[in-house]
């Protein structure tokens, strides 16, 4: 355990039969704060000292990412959902808040569906229900062409190997170039980044979760059958102009949670919404989560 100035501590958290690195500060009721492809807990570095004045907040890094346990299995969301109910477990709370982006945001959305049990709210920024994902996938063409990515992922070894040769570039494009905000990432930031996928297995454990969703084992899983409703109070936040995910994305989400919902659209803010927009994020989901204090 070390602590910094910033009045974070980095914790070793067992779960699930691996060990997640953790940033953690504040006491109270539990936050848990999921990151996205391609970061680790440092995309949350605006919200944890926001949030850590009402709450105990806790920021892994994701199975496979950073300084957390990279196995060769495991990155499916079933067992990514356990991931983090074991992390609630072990911190010794019963129930937790969970907020996630991009791929931290589609875990959220199967864990409410798992564990809606363990689960007090519910948030999302910019990252589609999986259900909603799939279908989009198959029948709007400007949804496929923003995710050709994923297909290319699918071929084994050869995406590590060009993502390698062009790191740099690929994560100052991710981040500095794709950002509607530009101001938003500095050099440093993207270096952080950048030494993050560096480490031995990070990038190929990254890849593992797209290798997972589309692969045909997942898609015959779940071809035909119904959504489990969400029956938490739920709050989406959609950065308008993500070049990832189109709005398009957001169209039935009503349908798909059976608890209050809010959605909320903003404007002149791409992807990677809590980075670009910090202090409406933070004061979006302070509004959110200590609602349910009253």
């Amino acid at each position: 355990m070390t602590a910094n100035s910033a009045g974070w501590q980095h914790h070793f958290i067992e779960t699930n039969n691996i060990r997640l690195h953790c940033v953690i500060q504040g006491e109270g009721d539990l936050v848990i704060l999921l990151h996205g492809f391609p970061e680790f807990w440092y995309s949350w570095r605006h919200q944890i000292p926001a949030l850590a004045r009402h709450f105990k907040v806790v920021v892994p890094d994701l199975r496979g990412y950073n300084d957390s346990d990279k196995p060769e299995s495991g990155y499916d969301l079933d067992t990514l959902s356990a991931d983090i109910q074991g992390l609630i477990e072990n911190l010794g709370y019963l129930k937790a808040h969970i907020v996630g982006h991009d791929w931290g945001g589609t875990i959220a959305w199967h864990f409410a569906q798992r564990f809606p049990n363990v689960l007090n709210r519910l948030a999302v920024l910019n990252a589609p229900h999986p259900h909603r994902f799939m279908q989009e996938c198959v029948s709007n063409l400007d949804q496929l062409r923003r995710s050709w990515y994923l297909l290319a992922f699918q071929v084994p070894g050869l995406p590590e190997w060009l993502i390698r040769q062009n790191l740099p570039s690929i994560v100052k494009n991710l981040f500095q170039g794709q950002a509607v905000r530009k101001g938003a990432f500095t050099t440093q930031d993207t270096e952080i980044y950048r030494a993050a996928l560096e480490k031995p297995g990070a990038l190929s454990s990254a890849l593992n979760y797209y290798r997972h969703l589309l692969s045909p084992q997942t898609w015959l899983a779940n071809w035909g059958r119904s959504p489990v409703p969400i029956t938490v109070p739920t709050l989406v936040l959609w950065g308008e102009d993500d070049f990832l995910f189109s709005q398009k994305l957001m169209e039935g989400v009503d349908r798909l949670v059976t608890a209050p919902l809010k959605l909320k659209l903003l404007r002149d803010c791409g992807h990677w919404i809590q980075q670009e927009v910090p202090q409406t994020v933070n004061r979006e989901l302070l509004d959110f989560l200590c609602g349910s204090q009253e």
